[in-house]
């Protein structure tokens, strides 16, 4: 099963900051024969740099800590992931938690306090909007849940 993932969540280093976050359970994933991973990185599909301001989504907007608003690259980084996730037929995605592109169910308020929010990143929201599963590294017994069903049928 092709399954979607952050970059960053492999150890890549295109997180803002200009490192990864290769997550505990990356030797799992990594030997999963039931999963092919797709990496991306919709920030950068959209055309920012690496590293680049910190950025939290205020409604429907991106803005960065100073205020420069790059709403447009992360809608193009979205429409990138959700192209490129229908061309190899992924059939989920796990997205970094709380990120502006990849949060899924809870994101960071826009005030750059740490404050969370429900809600999703805007390349999870356009994938969920496809009808594509989204999962973050700390719920990852759904995303087991859902490659068993998956293999069963």
């Amino acid at each position: 099963m092709n399954v979607l993932i952050s970059a960053c969540l492999l150890g890549l280093p295109c997180r803002y900051s200009g490192d990864g976050y290769p997550i505990p359970e990356l030797e799992t994933i990594l030997t999963d024969q039931r999963l092919h991973l797709v990496p991306l990185c919709p920030e950068q599909l959209g055309g920012l740099a690496t590293p680049r301001p910190p950025a939290e989504r205020v409604g429907a907007r991106v803005l960065t800590k100073s205020g420069k608003n790059v709403t447009e690259a992360y809608r193009r980084g979205a429409d990138c992931t959700l192209e490129l996730a229908a061309r190899l037929n992924c059939r989920c995605a796990l997205l970094k938690a709380r990120s502006p592109s990849c949060g899924s169910g809870v994101i960071y308020d826009g005030t750059f306090t740490g404050t969370r929010i429900l809600g999703d990143g805007v390349a999870a929201e356009v994938l969920r909007g496809s009808g594509m599963p989204v999962f973050d590294e700390e719920h990852l017994a759904e995303l087991w849940a859902f490659v068993d069903k998956e293999n069963i049928q």
